[in-house]
């Protein structure tokens, strides 16, 4: 029971950081930006994290450092991409490429430093619950922010007028304008506000899931993020199940190779980049399931009439 209350637990902190990645993605998404930089603001927002935990001692601090680094970086693809109108796949893939090798540089000095770890909640009397305590009462603040904000986006997406407004926008920023809607106004506070969620899913892998400092920590889990959004079809809940399945494959490998089961350790460690490119093939074959809830204005430039 112990092994399986820690298998699951595994699994809900490696699911947290693609789930919060994910929401971000989806609100930027559904006004219909493609942001492929999130890879790039998830390493960025770790770095940032980790050094400003490491140097002031507060884990928190490094959470809202991470948050802070995640969204400037993104207002750097909004200014390219909504003000001077470039090409979003190519400036995102750019803004990847960018973290990833900044990230680095400003890393340099923080490889093999102590970090400092966000604790676990304790309630007392019901974290001490045999199985369930633990597993509903005593995971990482993150957990709860995670399933907080993707009740929050769901919410906002479908039951408020401001949500409405900008699901119309991905849907038909033409008509939105004509209507007087203030689309790069919109635009730009949904990438600022993806932005902010992949730093703080940064923030989670180097002060939660590993409370150190490596290049590249990432390990590709932004493009898995990427990859959620469109097998969730663009619905906040389907991100939910599908950042824990993912979870479930990645956390799956590692045990795989710690009850040391006769397989390549390679093949293991690709498994969650397997999974997620099955998965993509088979919801492209599903024209019908992929075009119903896809913004229509995905990827698209706008550049409002002067």
């Amino acid at each position: 029971m112990d092994i399986t209350v820690n298998i699951l637990l595994t699994i809900a902190t490696a699911a947290t950081p693609l789930l919060i990645a994910a929401i971000g993605e989806l609100v930027v998404e559904r006004s219909g930006v493609l942001n492929l930089g999130v890879e790039g603001m998830m390493i960025m927002g770790a770095v940032g994290g980790f050094g400003a935990g490491y140097l002031t001692g507060s884990p928190w601090i490094g959470l809202l450092a991470a948050i802070i680094v995640g969204a400037l970086f993104s207002l750097l693809f909004a200014v390219m991409t909504l003000s001077l109108a470039t090409n979003q796949v190519a400036t995102g893939l750019s803004l990847t490429l960018l973290g990833l090798g900044l990230s680095g540089m400003i890393g340099t000095s923080f490889v093999g430093q102590p970090g400092v770890r966000l604790p676990n909640l304790s309630i007392p009397g019901l974290s001490s619950i045999p199985v369930v305590g633990r597993l509903i009462f005593g995971q990482d603040p993150l957990f709860y922010i995670s399933i907080a904000l993707t009740a929050a986006v769901m919410w906002f997406l479908f039951k408020t007028r401001t949500g409405l407004t900008l699901r119309s926008i991905g849907d038909s920023h033409s008509s939105a304008h004509a209507l007087g809607i203030k689309v790069i106004r919109y635009r730009y506070l949904a990438v600022i506000f993806g932005g902010a969620c992949a730093g703080l899913a940064g923030g989670h892998l180097s002060l939660v899931y590993t409370p150190q400092w490596v290049e590249n920590m990432s390990a590709g889990r932004g493009w898995i993020a990427l990859a959620l959004v469109v097998f969730a079809s663009w619905r906040p809940w389907r991100v939910l199940a599908g950042a824990y399945i993912f979870g479930a494959v990645w956390i799956g490998q590692l045990h795989a190779q710690a009850f040391g089961i006769p397989v390549p350790s390679q093949f293991l460690s690709s498994l969650p980049y397997l999974a997620t490119i099955v998965v993509l093939v088979l919801i492209s074959r599903n024209k019908r399931l992929t075009m119903m809830n896809t913004p229509a204005s995905l990827g698209q430039p706008f550049v409002p009439d002067r």
